[in-house]
C-alpha cells in the first residue's frame, strides 16, 4: 500500500502489523531519516539483521525465515535489505504468504521505475506500505533544517535556516551532519538550547573556507581522473582537508539530486536549467547541464551516501583521514566517467 508522511511514520513506530517497508525514491538520505524512526520504535537493544538484495535472490527462503525468528538476544529484532531491486521479489513473495513473521523487514531502495516489480508488489500487497522520498524545495528544506535543529537544542532564525539549507545542497544527511556540529560547538541540548547565527556558520559550516573548489567538483562529477588528480594536489598544497573537499562534492550531488528529480517528473534537462535561472552559478550552468543529463538518480543516492559516510569515516578519531576522502572522490570520478 502506498503510504503518506505521517502513515508512514506511524507505522515504523509501531511496526507490528506491517510485514515490510519499502523506502524508496531519489532522497535516499531521506530514506534513512525513515530508517532511524523504525530503529527507535524497536528500542536501542533490538538486534539488527542486514540483507543484500544480492543475499535475497541467492536464498529467497532466508527473508521469512528471519522475520520469523527469535532475536538471540531476547530483545527486539528487525531486518534490513539494502541496495534492493526487482531480484527481492521472490523473497518478498514469501515473506507476505508466510504464516508468521514477528519481525518488520524495511528495503531501502533508490528510484523506481512505475514499471518495478518491488515497487508494484508493495503497492498492492495490505500488509507492505510503500513511501517514496524526494528532495526537499527550498521551502520544505528550511523546515527540515528548523524541525531537525530542534531535536539538537538549536536556536535557528529563519534567514539562518535558509543559508543552512543551501550550503548542504538541501540534502537531509549533509544537514544532520552540520547541525550536529553546530550543537557539538556551541554545547546545546535540547534541554540546553543553544542559538546559531551567521557568525557561526562563517566559522565553521559548510561553505566555510573552502576558497575555490568548482575545477574539483566538475572533475569528480565529470569523471576526469586526471584533472581530479592535480587538483586534490593544488589543494592540499593550499592546505585544504578532506572534510571540505568533500563537502563541496556532497553539494553538486545533492543539487543534482534535486534537479534530476525534475526531470524524473518529465522535464527536459534544458528546460530545468532553465527554470533554475540565479540559484546556479552562471560559470558553473554548462557543466552542471551535462552532468545534469548523464547523471541517474539511483546513482546519484548512492553517491551522497558513500560521500556521507567517507566524512564520517574521516572525522572518526584514529579513522584513515584524507585516504578515506581521496578513495571516495576518485570512485565517484571513476562512475561518472562510465557515463559519459
Amino acid at each position: 500500500m502506498k503510504a503518506n508522511r505521517a502513515q508512514i511514520e506511524r507505522a515504523l513506530t509501531a511496526p507490528a502489523d506491517t510485514r515490510f517497508f519499502l523506502l524508496h525514491g531519489p532522497d535516499e538520505s531521506g530514506s534513512r531519516g525513515l530508517l532511524r524512526i523504525l530503529a527507535s520504535g524497536m528500542g536501542e537493544d533490538a538486534e539488527r539483521i542486514d540483507l543484500s538484495g544480492a543475499d535475497l535472490k541467492a536464498d529467497p527462503a532466508r527473508l521469512a525465515d528471519e522475520a520469523a525468528a527469535i532475536s538471540m538476544f531476547g530483545g527486539g529484532r528487525w531486518i534490513l535489505v539494502e541496495q534492493a531491486g526487482d531480484e527481492t521479489l521472490p523473497a518478498l513473495e514469501a515473506l507476505i504468504e508466510a504464516p508468521a513473521a514477528g519481525n518488520p523487514v524495511a528495503v531501502v531502495a533508490g528510484a523506481l521505475k512505475t514499471a518495478s516489480k518491488l515497487l508494484k508488489l508493495a503497492l498492492a500487497a495490505p500488509s507492505a506500505l510503500a513511501f517514496v522520498s524526494y528532495a526537499p524545495e527550498a521551502r520544505d528544506a528550511d523546515r527540515l533544517v528548523l524541525e531537525l535543529a530542534r531535536g539538537q537544542g538549536l536556536i535557528v532564525r529563519p534567514d539562518v535556516a535558509r543559508r543552512i539549507a543551501v550550503d548542504c545542497g538541501g540534502n537531509r544527511a549533509v544537514i544532520e551532519q552540520e547541525l550536529i556540529k553546530y550543537a557539538l560547538h556551541a554545547d546545546a541540548s535540547p534541554e540546553a538550547p543553544k542559538p546559531v547565527n551567521h557568525d557561526l556558520v562563517d566559522a565553521i559550516g559548510a561553505g566555510a573556507d573552502e576558497g575555490d573548489l568548482s575545477c574539483l567538483v566538475d572533475s569528480v562529477a565529470g569523471g576526469d581522473a586526471a584533472a581530479l588528480e592535480a587538483e586534490i594536489a593544488r589543494l592540499r598544497a593550499e592546505g585544504q582537508e578532506g572534510i571540505t573537499l568533500i563537502r563541496a562534492v556532497l553539494r553538486r550531488m545533492a543539487q543534482l539530486a534535486r534537479l534530476r528529480a525534475e526531470v524524473e517528473q518529465g522535464n527536459s534537462v534544458g528546460a530545468v536549467m532553465a527554470s533554475s535561472g540565479k540559484s546556479l552559478f552562471w560559470k558553473e550552468k554548462e557543466a552542471i547541464g551535462a552532468q545534469l543529463g548523464r547523471w541517474r538518480p539511483e546513482l546519484l543516492a548512492k553517491a551522497i551516501s558513500r560521500l556521507v559516510e567517507a566524512e564520517r569515516q574521516v572525522m572518526s578519531p584514529g579513522g584513515p583521514g584524507n585516504v578515506a576522502a581521496d578513495a571516495e572522490l576518485f570512485a565517484i570520478c571513476r562512475q561518472a566517467a562510465r557515463l559519459r
